[in-house]
Protein backbone atom coordinates (compact mmCIF):
# COMPACT_ATOMS: atom_id res chain seq x y z
CA UNK A 1 0.00 0.00 0.00
CA UNK A 2 1.85 3.10 -1.08
CA UNK A 3 1.95 5.99 1.60
CA UNK A 4 1.89 9.55 1.26
CA UNK A 5 3.75 12.09 2.93
CA UNK A 6 1.65 13.32 5.58
CA UNK A 7 0.50 9.49 6.17
CA UNK A 8 4.55 8.63 7.67
CA UNK A 9 3.56 11.10 10.62
CA UNK A 10 2.51 9.80 13.88
CA UNK A 11 -0.49 9.30 14.67
CA UNK A 12 -1.96 10.25 18.83
CA UNK A 13 -4.66 7.63 20.39
CA UNK A 14 -6.58 7.98 23.78
CA UNK A 15 -7.48 5.02 24.93
CA UNK A 16 -10.37 3.62 27.54
CA UNK A 17 -9.99 -0.04 28.52
CA UNK A 18 -13.55 -1.58 28.93
CA UNK A 19 -15.51 -4.95 28.55
CA UNK A 20 -17.06 -6.03 25.45
CA UNK A 21 -20.77 -5.75 26.77
CA UNK A 22 -20.11 -2.18 26.86
CA UNK A 23 -17.81 -1.60 24.10
CA UNK A 24 -20.40 0.22 21.76
CA UNK A 25 -21.62 2.69 24.49
CA UNK A 26 -17.92 3.57 25.50
CA UNK A 27 -17.18 4.02 21.46
CA UNK A 28 -20.16 6.59 21.55
CA UNK A 29 -19.16 7.79 24.59
CA UNK A 30 -15.68 8.21 24.13
CA UNK A 31 -16.27 9.69 20.43
CA UNK A 32 -18.98 11.88 21.93
CA UNK A 33 -16.23 14.06 24.80
CA UNK A 34 -14.01 14.60 21.86
CA UNK A 35 -16.30 15.17 18.85
CA UNK A 36 -15.41 12.75 16.41
CA UNK A 37 -15.54 8.98 16.10
CA UNK A 38 -13.97 6.11 17.74
CA UNK A 39 -12.85 2.50 16.69
CA UNK A 40 -12.39 -0.35 19.22
CA UNK A 41 -10.81 -4.08 19.32
CA UNK A 42 -11.49 -7.24 21.50
CA UNK A 43 -7.85 -8.64 23.04
CA UNK A 44 -9.10 -11.96 23.10
CA UNK A 45 -6.09 -13.24 25.31
CA UNK A 46 -6.54 -10.17 27.98
CA UNK A 47 -10.75 -10.51 27.42
CA UNK A 48 -10.72 -6.70 26.97
CA UNK A 49 -12.36 -4.26 24.75
CA UNK A 50 -10.02 -1.53 23.61
CA UNK A 51 -11.87 1.67 22.63
CA UNK A 52 -9.77 4.12 20.81
CA UNK A 53 -9.62 7.65 19.18
CA UNK A 54 -7.13 9.21 17.24
CA UNK A 55 -5.88 12.15 16.16
CA UNK A 56 -3.63 13.41 13.78
CA UNK A 57 -1.81 15.87 16.55
CA UNK A 58 -1.18 15.84 19.91
CA UNK A 59 -4.10 15.84 22.38
CA UNK A 60 -3.58 16.47 26.11
CA UNK A 61 -5.89 14.60 28.96
CA UNK A 62 -6.99 17.68 31.41
CA UNK A 63 -8.45 16.93 34.90
CA UNK A 64 -11.52 18.22 33.10
CA UNK A 65 -11.59 15.52 30.05
CA UNK A 66 -10.63 12.51 32.55
CA UNK A 67 -13.60 13.55 35.12
CA UNK A 68 -16.09 13.49 31.98
CA UNK A 69 -15.13 10.17 31.08
CA UNK A 70 -14.84 8.79 34.45
CA UNK A 71 -18.53 10.43 34.98
CA UNK A 72 -19.75 8.96 31.77
CA UNK A 73 -18.30 5.48 32.24
CA UNK A 74 -20.54 5.45 35.60
CA UNK A 75 -23.87 6.51 33.51
CA UNK A 76 -23.00 3.73 31.15
CA UNK A 77 -22.56 1.13 34.60
CA UNK A 78 -25.73 2.59 35.88
CA UNK A 79 -27.59 1.20 32.88
CA UNK A 80 -26.24 -2.44 34.22
CA UNK A 81 -23.63 -2.54 31.81
CA UNK A 82 -20.43 -3.74 32.83
CA UNK A 83 -17.86 -1.06 32.31
CA UNK A 84 -14.05 -2.73 33.66
CA UNK A 85 -11.26 -0.88 34.65
CA UNK A 86 -12.17 1.90 32.64
CA UNK A 87 -8.61 2.85 32.49
CA UNK A 88 -7.41 5.92 30.36
CA UNK A 89 -4.46 5.84 28.23
CA UNK A 90 -3.29 8.21 25.74
CA UNK A 91 -0.03 7.25 23.40
CA UNK A 92 1.80 7.79 20.23
CA UNK A 93 1.52 5.02 17.51
CA UNK A 94 3.34 5.42 13.90
CA UNK A 95 0.72 4.51 11.15
CA UNK A 96 3.10 1.91 10.05
CA UNK A 97 2.23 0.15 13.40
CA UNK A 98 -1.61 1.26 13.44
CA UNK A 99 -2.16 -0.24 10.01
CA UNK A 100 -0.09 -3.65 11.13
CA UNK A 101 -2.21 -3.67 14.37
CA UNK A 102 -5.23 -3.82 12.65
CA UNK A 103 -4.16 -7.03 10.24
CA UNK A 104 -3.66 -9.04 13.80
CA UNK A 105 -7.04 -8.33 14.73
CA UNK A 106 -9.20 -8.14 11.32
CA UNK A 107 -9.75 -11.91 9.72
CA UNK A 108 -12.35 -12.16 6.75
CA UNK A 109 -15.84 -13.24 7.34
CA UNK A 110 -17.46 -15.64 4.91
CA UNK A 111 -21.28 -16.19 5.01
CA UNK A 112 -21.69 -19.70 3.25
CA UNK A 113 -20.67 -19.38 -0.54
CA UNK A 114 -22.89 -16.53 -0.86
CA UNK A 115 -20.88 -13.34 0.98
CA UNK A 116 -17.19 -12.90 1.60
CA UNK A 117 -15.75 -9.49 3.74
CA UNK A 118 -12.40 -9.08 3.73
CA UNK A 119 -9.66 -6.13 4.58
CA UNK A 120 -7.61 -5.14 1.25
CA UNK A 121 -4.42 -6.85 2.68
CA UNK A 122 -5.86 -10.43 2.46
CA UNK A 123 -5.24 -13.15 -0.12
CA UNK A 124 -8.11 -14.88 0.47
CA UNK A 125 -9.85 -15.44 -3.19
CA UNK A 126 -13.46 -15.77 -3.36
CA UNK A 127 -15.41 -18.87 -4.52
CA UNK A 128 -17.59 -19.15 -7.44
CA UNK A 129 -20.35 -16.54 -7.39
CA UNK A 130 -19.39 -15.03 -4.01
CA UNK A 131 -20.21 -11.35 -3.61
CA UNK A 132 -16.90 -9.81 -2.26
CA UNK A 133 -16.93 -6.81 -0.20
CA UNK A 134 -14.03 -5.02 0.54
CA UNK A 135 -13.87 -3.11 3.82
CA UNK A 136 -10.21 -1.94 5.64
CA UNK A 137 -10.88 -1.17 9.69
CA UNK A 138 -9.87 2.91 9.42
CA UNK A 139 -9.79 5.52 12.50
CA UNK A 140 -13.51 5.31 12.85
CA UNK A 141 -15.14 1.73 11.73
CA UNK A 142 -14.44 -1.94 11.51
CA UNK A 143 -15.36 -4.26 9.37
CA UNK A 144 -18.19 -6.47 10.58
CA UNK A 145 -16.36 -8.89 13.32
CA UNK A 146 -19.06 -8.00 16.05
CA UNK A 147 -21.48 -10.78 16.52
CA UNK A 148 -24.59 -8.47 15.79
CA UNK A 149 -23.21 -7.63 12.51
CA UNK A 150 -22.37 -10.96 11.93
CA UNK A 151 -25.75 -11.80 12.53
CA UNK A 152 -26.89 -9.07 9.86
CA UNK A 153 -24.94 -9.86 7.25
CA UNK A 154 -26.19 -13.55 7.48
CA UNK A 155 -29.88 -12.44 7.21
CA UNK A 156 -28.84 -10.26 4.44
CA UNK A 157 -28.02 -13.44 2.68
CA UNK A 158 -31.07 -15.58 3.86
CA UNK A 159 -33.28 -13.23 2.42
CA UNK A 160 -31.83 -12.81 -0.78
CA UNK A 161 -32.73 -16.29 -1.43
CA UNK A 162 -28.76 -17.58 -1.04
CA UNK A 163 -28.76 -19.35 2.04
CA UNK A 164 -25.43 -19.97 3.81
CA UNK A 165 -24.29 -23.28 5.20
CA UNK A 166 -27.38 -24.71 7.35
CA UNK A 167 -26.90 -27.27 10.52
CA UNK A 168 -30.09 -27.89 11.29
CA UNK A 169 -33.71 -28.87 10.42
CA UNK A 170 -35.28 -25.86 11.91
CA UNK A 171 -32.35 -23.10 9.92
CA UNK A 172 -33.37 -25.23 7.16
CA UNK A 173 -36.87 -24.57 7.17
CA UNK A 174 -36.43 -20.70 8.36
CA UNK A 175 -34.12 -20.45 4.70
CA UNK A 176 -36.70 -22.07 2.74
CA UNK A 177 -39.27 -20.02 3.75
CA UNK A 178 -36.98 -16.84 3.67
CA UNK A 179 -35.92 -17.80 -0.35
CA UNK A 180 -39.59 -18.09 -1.34
CA UNK A 181 -39.91 -14.22 -0.24
CA UNK A 182 -37.81 -13.20 -3.18
CA UNK A 183 -36.38 -9.94 -0.96
CA UNK A 184 -35.18 -7.22 -2.89
CA UNK A 185 -35.65 -3.50 -1.28
CA UNK A 186 -33.50 -2.82 1.77
CA UNK A 187 -32.57 -0.32 3.84
CA UNK A 188 -29.85 -0.39 6.89
CA UNK A 189 -30.89 2.53 9.93
CA UNK A 190 -27.93 3.15 11.50
CA UNK A 191 -25.55 2.50 8.59
CA UNK A 192 -21.92 3.14 10.60
CA UNK A 193 -19.35 1.74 7.85
CA UNK A 194 -21.57 0.84 5.51
CA UNK A 195 -21.04 -2.95 5.42
CA UNK A 196 -24.63 -3.36 5.17
CA UNK A 197 -25.66 -1.63 2.28
CA UNK A 198 -22.91 -2.59 0.60
CA UNK A 199 -23.06 -5.62 0.97
CA UNK A 200 -26.72 -5.74 -0.07
CA UNK A 201 -25.83 -4.03 -3.00
CA UNK A 202 -22.84 -6.80 -3.62
CA UNK A 203 -26.65 -9.24 -3.56
CA UNK A 204 -28.59 -7.49 -5.95
CA UNK A 205 -31.11 -5.88 -3.36
CA UNK A 206 -32.14 -2.98 -5.30
CA UNK A 207 -33.20 -0.16 -4.37
CA UNK A 208 -30.44 0.55 -1.33
CA UNK A 209 -31.05 2.98 1.14
CA UNK A 210 -28.77 3.94 4.32
CA UNK A 211 -28.49 6.42 7.05
CA UNK A 212 -26.64 7.17 9.91
CA UNK A 213 -27.11 10.32 12.64
CA UNK A 214 -23.39 10.47 12.89
CA UNK A 215 -21.87 12.73 9.98
CA UNK A 216 -18.49 11.17 9.83
CA UNK A 217 -20.27 7.73 9.66
CA UNK A 218 -21.89 8.90 6.22
CA UNK A 219 -18.42 10.20 5.00
CA UNK A 220 -16.90 6.57 5.85
CA UNK A 221 -20.13 4.90 4.33
CA UNK A 222 -20.07 6.45 1.22
CA UNK A 223 -15.96 6.20 0.84
CA UNK A 224 -16.56 2.43 1.17
CA UNK A 225 -19.29 2.03 -1.23
CA UNK A 226 -17.11 4.07 -3.84
CA UNK A 227 -14.37 2.21 -3.06
CA UNK A 228 -16.58 -1.13 -3.75
CA UNK A 229 -18.34 0.09 -6.90
CA UNK A 230 -21.61 -0.05 -5.53
CA UNK A 231 -21.91 3.92 -4.93
CA UNK A 232 -24.52 4.18 -7.55
CA UNK A 233 -26.16 1.63 -6.31
CA UNK A 234 -26.90 3.17 -2.59
CA UNK A 235 -28.62 6.53 -1.31
CA UNK A 236 -26.20 7.25 1.84
CA UNK A 237 -27.49 10.12 3.70
CA UNK A 238 -27.47 11.60 7.35
CA UNK A 239 -30.64 10.96 9.57
CA UNK A 240 -31.99 10.18 12.81
CA UNK A 241 -34.03 7.00 13.58
CA UNK A 242 -35.76 10.02 16.09
CA UNK A 243 -36.95 11.97 12.96
CA UNK A 244 -38.80 8.57 10.73
CA UNK A 245 -42.34 9.17 9.44
CA UNK A 246 -45.03 6.87 10.20
CA UNK A 247 -46.31 7.00 7.07
CA UNK A 248 -43.14 7.02 4.87
CA UNK A 249 -42.84 7.33 0.81
CA UNK A 250 -40.96 4.33 0.39
CA UNK A 251 -40.77 0.65 2.42
CA UNK A 252 -38.79 -2.04 2.61
CA UNK A 253 -38.74 -5.70 2.22
CA UNK A 254 -35.71 -5.76 4.48
CA UNK A 255 -34.65 -3.41 7.15
CA UNK A 256 -31.82 -3.76 9.35
CA UNK A 257 -31.87 -1.99 12.34
CA UNK A 258 -28.29 -2.49 14.73
CA UNK A 259 -29.21 0.22 17.62
CA UNK A 260 -29.42 0.23 21.27
CA UNK A 261 -32.04 -1.65 22.86
CA UNK A 262 -33.39 1.48 24.59
CA UNK A 263 -33.56 3.15 21.13
CA UNK A 264 -34.93 0.33 19.07
CA UNK A 265 -37.71 0.08 21.87
CA UNK A 266 -38.50 4.05 21.79
CA UNK A 267 -38.56 4.40 17.84
CA UNK A 268 -40.48 0.75 17.51
CA UNK A 269 -43.23 2.16 15.57
CA UNK A 270 -41.31 4.00 13.39
CA UNK A 271 -38.80 1.58 12.44
CA UNK A 272 -42.23 -1.17 12.07
CA UNK A 273 -43.21 1.64 9.32
CA UNK A 274 -40.53 1.24 7.35
CA UNK A 275 -40.90 -2.41 6.25
CA UNK A 276 -43.57 -3.75 3.57
CA UNK A 277 -46.40 -5.65 4.74
CA UNK A 278 -44.41 -8.67 3.71
CA UNK A 279 -40.94 -7.58 5.09
CA UNK A 280 -38.63 -8.55 7.58
CA UNK A 281 -36.85 -6.54 9.90
CA UNK A 282 -33.21 -7.77 11.83
CA UNK A 283 -32.97 -6.16 15.27
CA UNK A 284 -29.26 -6.40 16.60
CA UNK A 285 -26.81 -4.36 18.74
CA UNK A 286 -29.18 -6.55 21.82
CA UNK A 287 -27.74 -7.05 25.28
CA UNK A 288 -29.14 -11.21 25.52
CA UNK A 289 -30.84 -9.91 28.65
CA UNK A 290 -32.43 -6.72 26.91
CA UNK A 291 -33.95 -8.92 24.34
CA UNK A 292 -36.93 -10.70 26.13
CA UNK A 293 -37.76 -6.81 26.12
CA UNK A 294 -37.10 -5.78 23.10
CA UNK A 295 -38.74 -8.92 21.49
CA UNK A 296 -42.14 -8.16 23.41
CA UNK A 297 -41.97 -4.45 22.49
CA UNK A 298 -41.91 -5.52 18.65
CA UNK A 299 -44.70 -8.34 18.99
CA UNK A 300 -46.82 -5.98 20.59
CA UNK A 301 -46.34 -4.17 16.95
CA UNK A 302 -47.65 -7.29 15.23
CA UNK A 303 -44.57 -8.92 14.14
CA UNK A 304 -43.06 -12.03 15.21
CA UNK A 305 -39.63 -13.45 16.00
CA UNK A 306 -38.54 -16.14 12.87
CA UNK A 307 -35.50 -16.57 13.82
CA UNK A 308 -32.82 -15.31 16.50
CA UNK A 309 -29.34 -16.23 17.66
CA UNK A 310 -27.27 -15.54 21.06
CA UNK A 311 -23.19 -15.01 20.81
CA UNK A 312 -21.00 -13.54 23.79
CA UNK A 313 -23.05 -11.24 25.30
CA UNK A 314 -25.22 -10.17 22.23
CA UNK A 315 -28.36 -11.62 21.01
CA UNK A 316 -29.70 -10.69 17.99
CA UNK A 317 -33.33 -11.52 15.97
CA UNK A 318 -34.96 -11.50 12.93
CA UNK A 319 -38.80 -10.53 13.11
CA UNK A 320 -41.71 -11.02 10.57
CA UNK A 321 -45.50 -10.18 10.25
Amino acid sequence: MRMRTNEKKPLWKISVATTLEAEDAVTEMLGGIFNGTASSYFDVEKQTSIVSIYFSAKKFLSREVREAIRESLQQIANCSLKVGSGKISIGKVHREDWANSWKRHFKPIEIGDALLVKPSWSKRRAKKNQAVVVLDPGLSFGTGQHPTTSFCLRQIVVAVGRPPEIRNKKSAAFCQEAATKNFKSFLDIGTGSGILAIAAAKLSYKPVHAFDFDAEAVRVAKANARANDVLRKIKIRRGDVTKLSTKPKAQFDLVCANLISNLLIAERKKIVAQMNRGGTLVLAGILTREFSEVQKAFENCGLKLAAAKSEKEWRSGSFCF
